[in-house]
């Protein structure tokens, strides 16, 4: 595009492929319930459902990053972010279709019995087991049930109320009291969603829904090291989004100084998430417990020992050695490889969460796995689109709009 335009318009490639991708994903949902829910197999029946509940899961969780970090800017009163904050709110948009998925994958799990995903819905197992037995509080159909339900309805309200507020910027100039009342009701808004996100994505959620595959086992880091590898994932997206709409001709406010922070967002959390990582691995085998090194056992020393060393590569050495430098988070080919790199490893992370608590030996990385996580990379494309479509990229009266756009780094 030769001239500035504020309203996107999805090119028919965008659509093409945003369509093409999702159909791979049906294709491969249908193709895991013909050969693999109603399989002979019992491995191949919980290949089915591990499978679903990871990409549901990782997914939903990078999408609401997005949100997060509209949230968190906002309550950081931080003006840089507003040259392209439509594209982080498009991005959360997409919370609603895959916090529905999500919701499903979940309570299926729970009223069908998976036992062989969540051995503490087998009733029979839990009296029996005295660890089950006393995390029965907390780990019962009932409260996980009513959590997720509160959680993702919780993350759809309060991510539709922000975007909302957002939209309010770009009816008519604001004049000083105005803004003021209005950057005040903004600031208000997020520190709700803050909260809820305190409480779900850092705390309980990644207890239920992830920790709770390896009942036994428990770590006080693992909401953390969760929230750091969707987060990371998240800003990778974000980036994603906004490279493609400059080589588009948008978002003419958005310079390579936003880029360069975005950069620093992937970076710094990438290393964040290595000190996660790094921290509850290296106290798990400093202290050698059986009860605490079987998680990393099945990992370490099984047959995902090769991606337990391609989660460090992907994770930490190539985001460290390539994106240390200035001028690499500058550059929009550099962002737009690493981003891709980052968003697949932590997919891979969220694999090494899943698998081994419920495939055991029996995992692999197949034509279901990638074609199910294709599908979600097809729906991201399609409803972040016609999300980008319904509103300004760029809020034209917001109050801090002028930071943006002599942000400099």
């Amino acid at each position: 595009m030769a001239s500035f335009s504020n309203q996107f318009v999805q090119p028919a490639g965008m659509k093409k492929w945003g369509m093409a991708l999702t159909g791979v994903g049906a294709l491969a949902l249908a193709a895991g319930v013909a050969f693999l829910l109603f399989g002979k197999e019992e491995h191949d029946h919980t290949r089915f459902w591990a499978v679903l509940l990871q990409n549901s899961v990782y997914w939903l969780l990078v999408v609401n990053a997005a949100m997060f970090f509209i949230c968190a800017t906002t309550l950081a009163w931080a003006g840089w972010v507003q040259s392209f904050r439509r594209v982080a709110e498009a991005i959360s948009t997409v919370v609603v279709p895959f916090g529905i998925i999500a919701g499903i994958v979940l309570l299926s799990l729970i009223f069908t019995h998976q036992h062989h995903i969540y051995h503490w819905v087998d009733a029979e197992a839990v009296a029996q087991d005295k660890i089950l037995s006393g995390k029965s509080g907390f780990l019962n159909p009932t409260f996980f049930t009513v959590w997720t339900l509160i959680t993702i309805v919780g993350w759809i309200l309060l991510g539709r109320n922000m975007r909302r507020i957002s939209r309010e910027a770009d009816e008519t100039p604001m004049e000083t009291t105005v803004a003021r009342k209005w950057i005040f009701k903004n600031t208000v808004h997020a520190s709700f969603y803050i909260v809820l996100f305190a409480l779900t994505v850092t705390s309980s959620i990644p207890w239920l829904w992830l920790m709770s595959i390896d009942a036994h086992w428990y770590s006080t880091m693992y909401s953390w090291y969760t929230f750091a590898s969707s987060f990371v994932a998240g800003m990778a997206l974000i980036a994603l989004f906004v490279i493609y709409l400059k080589n588009q001709g948008y978002l003419p406010y958005t310079s390579e100084e936003h880029l360069h922070d975005l950069g620093k967002f992937m970076f710094a959390f990438s290393v964040f998430w290595t000190y996660l990582w790094f921290s509850q691995y290296m106290l798990i085998w400093y202290a050698n417990i059986p009860e605490e090194t079987e998680y990393f056992k099945a990992r370490l020393w099984g047959n995902y020992r090769g991606l337990f060393y391609l989660n460090l590569v992907l994770n930490f050495l190539s985001p460290l050695l390539v994106m240390m430098k200035a001028g690499a988070k500058r550059n929009y080919t550099i962002v737009t490889f690493m981003a891709i790199l980052i968003i697949f490893g932590h997919w891979i992370d969220f694999y090494l969460m899943v698998m081994p608590g419920t495939m055991k030996e029996h995992a692999t990385i197949g034509w279901f796995e990638l074609g199910i996580a294709v599908g979600f990379v097809g729906m991201i494309i399609w409803f972040t689109g016609k999300a980008l479509e319904k509103a300004p990229l760029v809020p034209m009266h917001h109050p801090f709009l002028k930071e943006s756009v002599i942000h400099h780094v």
